[in-house]
Formats: C-alpha cells, sequence, structure tokens
C-alpha cells in the first residue's frame, strides 16, 4: 500500500517536530482535503510557534476568510504585512496587501 503525502509529511513531523516547512505543508494538504479544522489548527500552531514563516498568513487569512471569520482574516492579513516587510519579502507583501484591501473592501477594480 502506498503511503499518502498527508501521511509521509506526519512521519517527518515525527522526527522533526519543530519543523515550520513541514506544518505549513500538513496544512495545506488539509485544506485540499477540504478539512479545514486540521488546516487551521495547524496554521494557528505555526503562526505562533514560528511568526516569521510569512507563507502561513496568505493561506491562514484565507481560511478564516472561507470560513467567514472576516476579522480574524484582516488581523492575519495585517501581521503578515508587517512580517513580510520586515523580512523584505515585498512578493509576499504585495499579496497580502491585495488580499487585505479585497477584505476591506478597498479593491477597486474598473468594469
Amino acid at each position: 500500500m502506498q503511503i499518502s503525502r498527508l501521511e509521509q509529511l506526519q512521519q517527518f513531523l515525527v522526527n522533526e517536530p519543530n519543523d515550520s516547512f513541514l506544518k505549513y505543508a500538513i496544512a495545506t494538504e488539509y485544506l485540499k482535503l477540504n478539512n479545514n479544522e486540521l488546516a487551521l489548527k495547524y496554521f494557528t500552531e505555526l503562526v505562533t510557534t514560528d511568526e516569521n514563516y510569512v507563507g502561513t498568513y496568505y493561506h491562514l487569512g484565507k481560511l478564516y476568510e472561507k470560513l467567514d471569520r472576516k476579522d480574524d482574516a484582516e488581523a492575519t492579513y495585517k501581521k503578515g504585512l508587517l512580517i513580510a516587510r520586515k523580512a523584505g519579502n515585498m512578493h509576499a507583501a504585495s499579496e497580502l496587501q491585495q488580499v487585505l484591501n479585497a477584505v476591506l473592501g478597498l479593491d477597486y477594480e474598473d468594469d
């Protein structure tokens, strides 16, 4: 029997329990499986244990939006934007600014 990607990542995490990339990868696998509860668990743990892992903020914010938690999404995008700018990651900062603007209703597009 072939092991799933999620199971493989979880096995890796047993050996490397503080690996931020593994936590991020597991959370995104849970998103693909529409298991929002476990995805949220891993994403929130990640921003608690490694707030500088910039990639988390976009996906966590999007998950909050999906769960109709607009205030949490807004706060997540704002924190991620600060972290991305501090890290000099302007690509991530730009993406976070765009989704923050959308949440705030500031994404003006020409018709």
